[in-house]
Protein backbone atom coordinates (compact mmCIF):
# COMPACT_ATOMS: atom_id res chain seq x y z
CA UNK A 1 0.00 0.00 0.00
CA UNK A 2 3.00 2.25 -0.40
CA UNK A 3 3.15 4.94 -3.06
CA UNK A 4 1.73 8.33 -3.85
CA UNK A 5 -1.95 7.92 -3.17
CA UNK A 6 -2.60 11.60 -3.81
CA UNK A 7 -1.71 11.30 -7.49
CA UNK A 8 -4.96 9.54 -8.32
CA UNK A 9 -8.04 11.62 -9.08
CA UNK A 10 -11.45 10.19 -8.20
CA UNK A 11 -12.87 8.27 -11.14
CA UNK A 12 -15.78 9.66 -13.14
CA UNK A 13 -18.21 8.29 -15.72
CA UNK A 14 -18.99 5.12 -13.77
CA UNK A 15 -22.20 3.08 -13.98
CA UNK A 16 -23.61 5.05 -11.04
CA UNK A 17 -23.37 8.28 -13.05
CA UNK A 18 -25.44 6.76 -15.85
CA UNK A 19 -27.93 5.37 -13.36
CA UNK A 20 -28.23 8.63 -11.41
CA UNK A 21 -28.63 10.81 -14.51
CA UNK A 22 -31.47 8.62 -15.79
CA UNK A 23 -33.07 8.53 -12.37
CA UNK A 24 -32.88 12.31 -12.01
CA UNK A 25 -34.60 12.71 -15.36
CA UNK A 26 -37.36 10.29 -14.34
CA UNK A 27 -37.86 12.01 -10.98
CA UNK A 28 -38.12 15.42 -12.66
CA UNK A 29 -40.66 14.00 -15.11
CA UNK A 30 -42.62 12.42 -12.24
CA UNK A 31 -42.71 15.77 -10.44
CA UNK A 32 -44.00 17.55 -13.56
CA UNK A 33 -46.67 14.93 -14.35
CA UNK A 34 -47.97 14.64 -10.79
CA UNK A 35 -48.18 18.37 -10.16
CA UNK A 36 -50.05 18.83 -13.46
CA UNK A 37 -52.51 16.13 -12.41
CA UNK A 38 -52.84 17.75 -8.97
CA UNK A 39 -53.73 21.08 -10.58
CA UNK A 40 -56.39 19.41 -12.73
CA UNK A 41 -57.96 17.42 -9.89
CA UNK A 42 -57.34 19.88 -7.05
CA UNK A 43 -58.37 23.51 -6.77
CA UNK A 44 -61.24 25.09 -8.66
CA UNK A 45 -60.10 27.19 -11.60
CA UNK A 46 -61.03 30.46 -9.88
CA UNK A 47 -58.91 29.49 -6.84
CA UNK A 48 -55.71 29.00 -8.84
CA UNK A 49 -53.65 32.05 -7.92
CA UNK A 50 -49.99 32.99 -7.91
CA UNK A 51 -49.30 30.71 -4.93
CA UNK A 52 -50.49 27.62 -6.79
CA UNK A 53 -48.67 28.64 -9.96
CA UNK A 54 -45.35 29.27 -8.19
CA UNK A 55 -45.60 26.01 -6.21
CA UNK A 56 -46.48 24.00 -9.30
CA UNK A 57 -43.67 25.43 -11.41
CA UNK A 58 -41.18 24.76 -8.63
CA UNK A 59 -42.52 21.30 -7.73
CA UNK A 60 -40.30 19.17 -10.07
CA UNK A 61 -37.20 20.94 -8.71
CA UNK A 62 -38.44 20.73 -5.11
CA UNK A 63 -39.22 17.02 -5.49
CA UNK A 64 -35.72 16.24 -6.77
CA UNK A 65 -34.26 18.33 -3.93
CA UNK A 66 -36.32 16.47 -1.33
CA UNK A 67 -35.12 13.15 -2.75
CA UNK A 68 -31.51 14.32 -2.65
CA UNK A 69 -31.85 15.46 0.96
CA UNK A 70 -33.37 12.06 1.79
CA UNK A 71 -30.27 10.30 0.31
CA UNK A 72 -32.18 8.80 -2.60
CA UNK A 73 -29.18 9.23 -4.92
CA UNK A 74 -26.42 7.79 -2.73
CA UNK A 75 -24.32 5.43 -4.80
CA UNK A 76 -24.11 2.70 -2.17
CA UNK A 77 -27.92 2.25 -2.27
CA UNK A 78 -28.49 2.43 -6.03
CA UNK A 79 -29.87 -0.74 -7.53
CA UNK A 80 -29.19 -2.98 -4.53
CA UNK A 81 -30.79 -1.62 -1.36
CA UNK A 82 -34.36 -1.08 -0.16
CA UNK A 83 -33.06 2.20 1.25
CA UNK A 84 -33.84 3.67 -2.17
CA UNK A 85 -37.55 3.09 -1.55
CA UNK A 86 -37.42 4.28 2.06
CA UNK A 87 -35.80 7.49 0.81
CA UNK A 88 -38.85 8.14 -1.38
CA UNK A 89 -41.10 7.78 1.66
CA UNK A 90 -38.92 10.20 3.66
CA UNK A 91 -38.95 12.70 0.78
CA UNK A 92 -42.73 12.51 0.56
CA UNK A 93 -43.19 13.22 4.27
CA UNK A 94 -40.67 16.08 4.11
CA UNK A 95 -42.49 17.57 1.13
CA UNK A 96 -45.76 17.47 3.07
CA UNK A 97 -44.11 19.57 5.80
CA UNK A 98 -42.69 21.99 3.23
CA UNK A 99 -46.15 22.49 1.72
CA UNK A 100 -47.60 23.21 5.15
CA UNK A 101 -44.93 25.80 5.95
CA UNK A 102 -45.05 27.36 2.47
CA UNK A 103 -48.81 27.69 2.68
CA UNK A 104 -48.43 29.77 5.85
CA UNK A 105 -45.92 32.15 4.27
CA UNK A 106 -47.69 32.72 0.94
CA UNK A 107 -51.10 32.58 2.61
CA UNK A 108 -52.48 29.82 0.43
CA UNK A 109 -55.06 27.31 1.64
CA UNK A 110 -54.04 24.25 -0.33
CA UNK A 111 -56.86 22.16 -1.76
CA UNK A 112 -57.07 18.77 -0.03
CA UNK A 113 -57.27 16.98 -3.37
CA UNK A 114 -54.21 18.91 -4.59
CA UNK A 115 -52.14 17.80 -1.60
CA UNK A 116 -53.43 14.21 -1.65
CA UNK A 117 -52.74 13.87 -5.37
CA UNK A 118 -49.24 15.26 -4.90
CA UNK A 119 -48.30 13.06 -1.96
CA UNK A 120 -49.81 9.81 -3.26
CA UNK A 121 -48.70 10.41 -6.84
CA UNK A 122 -45.13 11.37 -6.01
CA UNK A 123 -44.69 8.43 -3.65
CA UNK A 124 -46.22 5.85 -6.00
CA UNK A 125 -44.47 7.06 -9.16
CA UNK A 126 -41.23 7.69 -7.27
CA UNK A 127 -41.14 4.06 -6.17
CA UNK A 128 -42.20 2.90 -9.66
CA UNK A 129 -39.38 4.92 -11.25
CA UNK A 130 -36.86 3.12 -9.04
CA UNK A 131 -38.39 -0.27 -9.80
CA UNK A 132 -38.08 0.42 -13.53
CA UNK A 133 -34.52 1.66 -13.17
CA UNK A 134 -33.57 -1.35 -11.07
CA UNK A 135 -35.13 -3.70 -13.64
CA UNK A 136 -33.12 -1.97 -16.38
CA UNK A 137 -29.89 -2.17 -14.37
CA UNK A 138 -30.31 -5.80 -13.37
CA UNK A 139 -31.14 -6.85 -16.94
CA UNK A 140 -27.89 -5.26 -18.15
CA UNK A 141 -25.88 -6.79 -15.32
CA UNK A 142 -27.17 -10.28 -16.08
CA UNK A 143 -25.64 -9.75 -19.52
CA UNK A 144 -22.33 -8.67 -18.01
CA UNK A 145 -22.76 -4.92 -18.53
CA UNK A 146 -22.43 -2.03 -16.05
CA UNK A 147 -20.43 -4.25 -13.72
CA UNK A 148 -17.87 -2.94 -11.22
CA UNK A 149 -14.37 -4.38 -11.52
CA UNK A 150 -13.70 -5.85 -8.10
CA UNK A 151 -10.59 -6.88 -6.18
CA UNK A 152 -11.26 -9.46 -3.45
CA UNK A 153 -8.89 -9.43 -0.48
CA UNK A 154 -8.63 -11.92 2.38
CA UNK A 155 -7.92 -15.46 3.48
CA UNK A 156 -7.91 -17.90 0.56
CA UNK A 157 -10.78 -20.14 1.66
CA UNK A 158 -12.93 -17.14 2.62
CA UNK A 159 -12.09 -15.43 -0.69
CA UNK A 160 -13.11 -18.53 -2.65
CA UNK A 161 -16.51 -18.68 -0.98
CA UNK A 162 -17.04 -14.94 -1.38
CA UNK A 163 -16.22 -15.05 -5.10
CA UNK A 164 -18.73 -17.87 -5.59
CA UNK A 165 -21.39 -15.82 -3.84
CA UNK A 166 -20.56 -12.71 -5.89
CA UNK A 167 -20.74 -14.63 -9.17
CA UNK A 168 -24.08 -16.15 -8.21
CA UNK A 169 -25.54 -12.66 -7.56
CA UNK A 170 -24.89 -10.59 -10.71
CA UNK A 171 -27.53 -8.06 -9.61
CA UNK A 172 -24.99 -6.79 -7.06
CA UNK A 173 -22.92 -5.59 -9.99
CA UNK A 174 -19.51 -6.89 -8.88
CA UNK A 175 -17.12 -8.60 -11.30
CA UNK A 176 -14.12 -10.17 -9.52
CA UNK A 177 -11.00 -9.45 -11.59
CA UNK A 178 -8.21 -9.93 -9.03
CA UNK A 179 -7.49 -11.60 -5.70
CA UNK A 180 -5.01 -10.52 -3.04
CA UNK A 181 -4.18 -13.31 -0.63
CA UNK A 182 -1.09 -15.06 0.69
CA UNK A 183 0.33 -18.51 1.33
CA UNK A 184 -0.18 -18.12 5.07
CA UNK A 185 -3.91 -18.44 4.36
CA UNK A 186 -3.60 -22.10 3.48
CA UNK A 187 -5.35 -24.58 5.70
CA UNK A 188 -4.39 -27.30 3.29
CA UNK A 189 -1.93 -27.58 0.43
CA UNK A 190 -4.32 -26.69 -2.40
CA UNK A 191 -3.82 -22.94 -1.81
CA UNK A 192 -0.03 -22.95 -1.36
CA UNK A 193 1.02 -22.48 -4.98
CA UNK A 194 -2.22 -21.45 -6.63
CA UNK A 195 -2.18 -18.72 -9.30
CA UNK A 196 -5.92 -18.21 -9.31
CA UNK A 197 -8.94 -18.76 -7.07
CA UNK A 198 -12.28 -19.59 -8.69
CA UNK A 199 -10.71 -18.60 -12.04
CA UNK A 200 -9.78 -15.14 -10.70
CA UNK A 201 -6.00 -14.42 -10.83
CA UNK A 202 -4.05 -13.94 -7.61
CA UNK A 203 -2.12 -10.67 -7.84
CA UNK A 204 -0.25 -10.52 -4.56
CA UNK A 205 -0.69 -10.42 -0.83
CA UNK A 206 -3.35 -8.39 1.03
CA UNK A 207 -0.77 -5.64 1.62
CA UNK A 208 -0.45 -5.26 -2.17
CA UNK A 209 -4.16 -4.58 -2.68
CA UNK A 210 -3.62 -0.97 -3.79
CA UNK A 211 -1.13 -2.04 -6.46
CA UNK A 212 -3.69 -4.56 -7.72
CA UNK A 213 -6.40 -1.88 -7.77
CA UNK A 214 -4.22 0.39 -9.92
CA UNK A 215 -3.17 -2.46 -12.21
CA UNK A 216 -6.67 -3.73 -13.02
CA UNK A 217 -8.40 -0.31 -12.72
CA UNK A 218 -10.79 -1.65 -10.06
CA UNK A 219 -13.86 0.19 -8.83
CA UNK A 220 -14.53 -1.88 -5.69
CA UNK A 221 -12.40 -3.67 -3.12
CA UNK A 222 -14.11 -6.35 -1.04
CA UNK A 223 -12.27 -7.36 2.13
CA UNK A 224 -13.02 -10.59 3.95
CA UNK A 225 -11.31 -12.01 7.04
CA UNK A 226 -7.52 -11.69 7.15
CA UNK A 227 -5.17 -11.00 10.10
CA UNK A 228 -3.03 -8.62 8.01
CA UNK A 229 -6.02 -6.34 7.34
CA UNK A 230 -7.15 -5.26 10.77
CA UNK A 231 -7.01 -1.99 12.63
CA UNK A 232 -4.47 0.43 11.17
CA UNK A 233 -3.86 -1.53 7.97
CA UNK A 234 -7.56 -1.57 7.08
CA UNK A 235 -7.82 2.14 7.88
CA UNK A 236 -4.85 2.94 5.62
CA UNK A 237 -6.42 0.85 2.86
CA UNK A 238 -9.65 2.82 3.22
CA UNK A 239 -7.75 6.13 2.97
CA UNK A 240 -5.88 5.04 -0.15
CA UNK A 241 -9.08 3.84 -1.82
CA UNK A 242 -10.85 7.08 -0.91
CA UNK A 243 -8.26 9.09 -2.84
CA UNK A 244 -8.79 6.87 -5.88
CA UNK A 245 -12.58 7.04 -5.73
CA UNK A 246 -12.76 3.27 -5.17
CA UNK A 247 -15.44 1.75 -2.97
CA UNK A 248 -14.49 -0.37 0.04
CA UNK A 249 -16.84 -3.18 1.09
CA UNK A 250 -16.11 -5.33 4.14
CA UNK A 251 -17.68 -8.78 4.35
CA UNK A 252 -18.85 -9.56 7.89
CA UNK A 253 -18.95 -13.30 7.30
CA UNK A 254 -22.53 -13.36 8.63
CA UNK A 255 -24.72 -15.54 6.44
CA UNK A 256 -28.20 -14.30 5.49
CA UNK A 257 -28.53 -11.55 8.09
CA UNK A 258 -30.67 -8.81 6.56
CA UNK A 259 -29.78 -5.11 6.69
CA UNK A 260 -32.51 -4.00 9.16
CA UNK A 261 -30.96 -6.28 11.80
CA UNK A 262 -27.53 -4.68 11.42
CA UNK A 263 -26.49 -1.39 12.98
CA UNK A 264 -23.25 0.28 14.04
CA UNK A 265 -22.63 0.84 17.74
CA UNK A 266 -20.03 3.57 17.95
CA UNK A 267 -17.77 4.77 20.73
CA UNK A 268 -14.71 7.01 20.86
CA UNK A 269 -12.26 4.17 20.29
CA UNK A 270 -14.13 1.65 18.15
CA UNK A 271 -17.15 0.80 16.03
CA UNK A 272 -19.05 -2.40 16.77
CA UNK A 273 -21.52 -4.19 14.51
CA UNK A 274 -24.73 -4.78 16.45
CA UNK A 275 -26.98 -7.64 15.29
CA UNK A 276 -30.59 -7.43 16.39
CA UNK A 277 -32.41 -10.58 17.36
CA UNK A 278 -34.88 -12.02 14.78
CA UNK A 279 -38.32 -10.40 14.88
CA UNK A 280 -39.96 -13.28 16.75
CA UNK A 281 -41.21 -11.10 19.60
CA UNK A 282 -44.70 -11.76 20.93
CA UNK A 283 -46.01 -8.54 19.36
CA UNK A 284 -44.58 -9.42 15.94
CA UNK A 285 -45.99 -12.95 16.07
CA UNK A 286 -49.46 -11.63 16.99
CA UNK A 287 -49.30 -9.04 14.19
CA UNK A 288 -48.27 -11.71 11.67
CA UNK A 289 -51.06 -14.05 12.80
CA UNK A 290 -53.66 -11.26 12.61
CA UNK A 291 -52.52 -10.24 9.13
CA UNK A 292 -52.50 -13.87 7.95
CA UNK A 293 -55.98 -14.71 9.18
CA UNK A 294 -57.52 -11.48 7.96
CA UNK A 295 -56.10 -11.86 4.45
CA UNK A 296 -57.01 -15.57 4.38
CA UNK A 297 -60.62 -14.81 5.37
CA UNK A 298 -61.09 -12.23 2.62
CA UNK A 299 -59.30 -14.38 0.03
CA UNK A 300 -61.60 -17.32 0.81
CA UNK A 301 -64.65 -15.08 0.35
CA UNK A 302 -63.32 -13.64 -2.92
CA UNK A 303 -62.22 -16.99 -4.34
CA UNK A 304 -65.23 -19.07 -3.25
CA UNK A 305 -66.62 -19.32 -6.84
CA UNK A 306 -63.19 -20.58 -7.97
CA UNK A 307 -63.17 -23.15 -5.13
CA UNK A 308 -66.55 -24.49 -6.29
CA UNK A 309 -65.49 -24.59 -9.96
CA UNK A 310 -62.25 -26.50 -9.21
CA UNK A 311 -64.07 -28.95 -6.95
CA UNK A 312 -66.63 -29.71 -9.68
CA UNK A 313 -63.88 -30.11 -12.31
CA UNK A 314 -62.00 -32.63 -10.14
CA UNK A 315 -65.17 -34.59 -9.33
CA UNK A 316 -66.30 -34.78 -12.96
CA UNK A 317 -62.92 -35.70 -14.51
CA UNK A 318 -61.63 -38.22 -11.95
CA UNK A 319 -63.44 -40.37 -9.36
CA UNK A 320 -62.37 -39.94 -5.76
CA UNK A 321 -62.22 -37.22 -3.10
CA UNK A 322 -61.83 -33.57 -4.04
CA UNK A 323 -59.56 -32.66 -1.12
CA UNK A 324 -56.20 -34.33 -0.45
CA UNK A 325 -55.22 -34.50 3.23
CA UNK A 326 -51.77 -35.25 4.60
CA UNK A 327 -49.97 -34.91 7.92
CA UNK A 328 -47.18 -32.31 7.99
CA UNK A 329 -44.85 -30.96 10.66
CA UNK A 330 -45.74 -27.46 11.87
CA UNK A 331 -44.34 -24.90 14.27
CA UNK A 332 -42.34 -26.38 17.19
CA UNK A 333 -42.71 -29.84 15.61
CA UNK A 334 -46.48 -30.09 16.13
CA UNK A 335 -48.28 -32.23 13.55
CA UNK A 336 -51.19 -30.81 11.55
CA UNK A 337 -53.32 -31.80 8.56
CA UNK A 338 -52.61 -29.91 5.35
CA UNK A 339 -55.36 -29.46 2.73
CA UNK A 340 -54.93 -29.42 -1.04
CA UNK A 341 -57.06 -30.00 -4.09
CA UNK A 342 -56.33 -33.56 -5.23
CA UNK A 343 -54.15 -33.56 -8.34
CA UNK A 344 -53.12 -37.24 -8.39
CA UNK A 345 -54.86 -40.55 -8.83
CA UNK A 346 -56.42 -42.06 -5.70
CA UNK A 347 -53.69 -44.71 -5.21
CA UNK A 348 -50.78 -42.29 -5.74
CA UNK A 349 -49.07 -43.15 -2.43
CA UNK A 350 -48.95 -46.84 -3.32
CA UNK A 351 -47.26 -46.11 -6.65
CA UNK A 352 -44.61 -43.82 -5.11
CA UNK A 353 -42.08 -46.54 -4.22
CA UNK A 354 -41.82 -47.73 -7.81
CA UNK A 355 -41.00 -44.16 -8.96
CA UNK A 356 -38.41 -43.13 -6.36
CA UNK A 357 -35.46 -43.94 -8.64
CA UNK A 358 -36.82 -41.48 -11.24
CA UNK A 359 -36.93 -38.45 -8.92
CA UNK A 360 -36.03 -35.04 -10.40
CA UNK A 361 -36.13 -33.36 -6.97
CA UNK A 362 -33.40 -32.80 -4.42
CA UNK A 363 -31.81 -35.33 -2.10
CA UNK A 364 -34.74 -35.31 0.33
CA UNK A 365 -37.86 -34.31 -1.63
CA UNK A 366 -39.35 -36.49 -4.38
CA UNK A 367 -40.31 -34.63 -7.57
CA UNK A 368 -40.95 -35.67 -11.16
CA UNK A 369 -41.50 -33.33 -14.08
CA UNK A 370 -43.65 -35.96 -15.80
CA UNK A 371 -45.20 -37.77 -12.86
CA UNK A 372 -47.61 -40.40 -14.30
CA UNK A 373 -49.75 -40.19 -11.15
CA UNK A 374 -50.92 -36.63 -11.89
CA UNK A 375 -54.39 -36.37 -13.42
CA UNK A 376 -55.30 -34.25 -16.44
CA UNK A 377 -56.89 -31.49 -14.36
CA UNK A 378 -54.05 -31.89 -11.86
CA UNK A 379 -51.44 -30.65 -14.36
CA UNK A 380 -53.40 -27.44 -14.87
CA UNK A 381 -53.95 -26.91 -11.13
CA UNK A 382 -50.26 -27.41 -10.36
CA UNK A 383 -49.06 -25.13 -13.14
CA UNK A 384 -50.93 -22.20 -11.61
CA UNK A 385 -50.60 -23.42 -7.97
CA UNK A 386 -54.40 -23.62 -7.69
CA UNK A 387 -54.12 -26.97 -5.91
CA UNK A 388 -52.74 -25.11 -2.85
CA UNK A 389 -55.73 -22.79 -2.40
CA UNK A 390 -57.39 -24.95 0.32
CA UNK A 391 -54.36 -24.17 2.50
CA UNK A 392 -56.07 -20.81 3.08
CA UNK A 393 -58.22 -22.74 5.57
CA UNK A 394 -55.01 -23.93 7.27
CA UNK A 395 -54.01 -20.27 7.56
CA UNK A 396 -57.45 -19.33 8.88
CA UNK A 397 -57.27 -22.10 11.51
CA UNK A 398 -53.77 -21.00 12.56
CA UNK A 399 -51.80 -24.11 11.59
CA UNK A 400 -50.06 -22.36 8.68
CA UNK A 401 -49.07 -18.86 7.62
CA UNK A 402 -49.39 -17.16 4.25
CA UNK A 403 -45.59 -16.84 4.16
CA UNK A 404 -43.12 -19.18 5.80
CA UNK A 405 -40.88 -22.22 5.28
CA UNK A 406 -42.22 -24.99 3.09
CA UNK A 407 -44.38 -27.47 5.08
CA UNK A 408 -42.47 -30.76 5.38
CA UNK A 409 -43.47 -34.35 6.07
CA UNK A 410 -42.26 -36.26 9.13
CA UNK A 411 -39.92 -38.34 6.94
CA UNK A 412 -38.25 -35.20 5.62
CA UNK A 413 -37.89 -33.65 9.08
CA UNK A 414 -36.21 -36.81 10.34
CA UNK A 415 -33.39 -36.14 7.86
CA UNK A 416 -32.76 -32.61 9.18
CA UNK A 417 -29.33 -31.62 10.40
CA UNK A 418 -29.30 -29.56 13.65
CA UNK A 419 -29.26 -26.21 11.79
CA UNK A 420 -32.34 -27.13 9.76
CA UNK A 421 -34.42 -27.65 12.91
CA UNK A 422 -34.52 -23.84 13.25
CA UNK A 423 -37.04 -23.67 10.40
CA UNK A 424 -39.60 -25.12 12.84
CA UNK A 425 -39.47 -21.87 14.88
CA UNK A 426 -42.17 -20.33 12.66
CA UNK A 427 -45.35 -21.65 11.07
CA UNK A 428 -44.93 -23.20 7.62
CA UNK A 429 -46.27 -21.09 4.78
CA UNK A 430 -48.28 -21.35 1.59
CA UNK A 431 -45.46 -19.47 -0.09
CA UNK A 432 -41.99 -18.28 0.84
CA UNK A 433 -38.55 -17.50 -0.46
CA UNK A 434 -38.41 -21.04 -1.88
CA UNK A 435 -41.54 -20.30 -3.96
CA UNK A 436 -40.03 -17.27 -5.69
CA UNK A 437 -36.45 -18.58 -5.95
CA UNK A 438 -36.67 -21.77 -7.96
CA UNK A 439 -38.95 -24.16 -6.06
CA UNK A 440 -38.30 -27.67 -7.40
CA UNK A 441 -35.07 -26.60 -9.12
CA UNK A 442 -33.41 -25.95 -5.75
CA UNK A 443 -31.23 -28.56 -4.12
CA UNK A 444 -31.83 -29.47 -0.48
CA UNK A 445 -29.09 -27.21 0.89
CA UNK A 446 -30.40 -24.20 -1.04
CA UNK A 447 -33.96 -24.87 0.15
CA UNK A 448 -32.90 -25.03 3.78
CA UNK A 449 -30.76 -21.91 3.46
CA UNK A 450 -33.69 -19.91 2.06
CA UNK A 451 -35.96 -21.14 4.85
CA UNK A 452 -33.41 -20.23 7.54
CA UNK A 453 -32.89 -16.83 5.94
CA UNK A 454 -36.62 -16.19 6.21
CA UNK A 455 -36.80 -17.40 9.82
CA UNK A 456 -34.02 -15.01 10.85
CA UNK A 457 -35.22 -11.96 8.90
CA UNK A 458 -38.99 -12.05 8.48
CA UNK A 459 -41.14 -8.99 8.95
CA UNK A 460 -44.63 -7.88 7.78
CA UNK A 461 -43.02 -5.88 4.94
CA UNK A 462 -40.97 -8.89 3.83
CA UNK A 463 -44.15 -11.01 3.87
CA UNK A 464 -45.99 -8.52 1.64
CA UNK A 465 -43.06 -8.43 -0.80
CA UNK A 466 -43.01 -12.23 -1.03
CA UNK A 467 -46.80 -12.36 -1.53
CA UNK A 468 -46.55 -9.84 -4.37
CA UNK A 469 -43.75 -11.75 -6.08
CA UNK A 470 -45.66 -15.02 -5.60
CA UNK A 471 -48.70 -13.53 -7.32
CA UNK A 472 -46.53 -12.62 -10.31
CA UNK A 473 -45.01 -16.12 -10.41
CA UNK A 474 -48.43 -17.77 -10.27
CA UNK A 475 -49.85 -15.55 -13.02
CA UNK A 476 -46.82 -16.47 -15.15
CA UNK A 477 -47.70 -20.14 -14.66
CA UNK A 478 -44.42 -21.09 -12.98
CA UNK A 479 -46.06 -23.41 -10.46
CA UNK A 480 -44.63 -26.59 -9.08
CA UNK A 481 -44.60 -29.73 -11.12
Amino acid sequence: MDGDIFSHAPRTGTWSDKYTHRLLGLDFLVGAVVVTLALVLGPAREDVGSGYIMASLAMPFVWVAMLALSRAYERRYLGVSDEEYRAVARATVTLLGVLAVAGMFVKVQWSRMYVITLIVGLFALGVLARRLMRHWLHALRRNGRLMQRTVVVGRADAVAELIRNIKSSPDQGMEPVAVCTSAMDARDSEWNSTTDIENVPVMGSPLEAISAVDLVDAEVVVVTSHPELAGKQLRRLAWALEERGVELVVSTGLLDVAGPRLSIRQSTDMSLLHIERPAATRRSVILKSLMDRTLAFFLILMLSPLFIGIALAIKVTDPGPVIFRQKRVGVRGEMFTIYKFRTMCVDAEKKLESLLHMSDGNAVQFKMKRDPRITGIGHFLRKYSLDELPQLFNVLFGTMSLVGPRPQSQAEVEQYEPDAMRRLHVRPGMTGLWQISGRSNLDWEQSIRLDLRYVDNWSPIVDLQILFRTFRAVVAGSGAY
